[in-house]
């Protein structure tokens, strides 16, 4: 196969709709050494591509380019989070938060949005392991007013009042501005 140029992979990546012609303007891409992300991203967000496939695709672009593999999880992350969500797949939108927090677990980013995607009325992704992902997250980020502030809420959706003023109190005591 003759490599794509990268207005030709950037089409694909938005247009088309055969796994096949998405995967080898992938291939072209990777064949080639473009890292661009912003380039990724649209391959991300093309409709006709399942949930393994983004996967399949991501997972590789991660090992190809690990120094863009805290981005490229965040984007999956959100991107399982805003397309998958109507059909409650916020587990997949967890594990790629958990994975970008495990390439950078100092950027309280990956914690922060990772609650954001809690549905109370399913509990899902399931409230426990929220709770445990920001508690590894305290181990490592510097503000830790605003992870504490979401354990105090966790925990109170959780009917644990107790912790719930616990991490109340320990949001307070950080002293430091909560993350927008």
């Amino acid at each position: 196969m003759s490599e794509l140029s990268r207005e030709e992979i950037r089409e694909r990546f938005t247009s088309a709709t055969n796994f096949n012609e998405i995967f080898d303007a992938f291939e072209s891409a990777i064949n080639q050494k473009i890292d661009d992300i912003e380039l990724y991203r649209l391959l991300f967000w093309n409709d006709s591509l399942q949930i393994d496939e983004i996967i399949l695709f991501g997972e590789k672009l991660a090992k190809e380019f690990p120094y863009n593999a805290y981005d490229v999880y965040m984007w999956m992350a959100n991107v399982f989070e805003a397309v998958f969500a109507s059909r409650d797949n916020f587990e997949h939108s967890l594990l790629y938060y958990q994975k970008a927090a495990s390439v950078n677990p100092a950027i309280p980013d990956p914690y922060l949005d990772a609650c954001d995607c809690y549905d109370p009325d399913l509990n899902i992704p399931p409230l426990e392991s929220l709770v445990e992902f920001v508690k590894r997250g305290l181990e490592h980020v510097q503000n830790k007013k605003s992870l504490c502030s979401r354990l105090s809420y966790l925990y109170h959706l959780f009917g644990d009042e107790d912790l719930s003023e616990y991490y109340r109190v320990k949001a307070d005591e950080a002293g430091e501005p909560p993350s927008p």
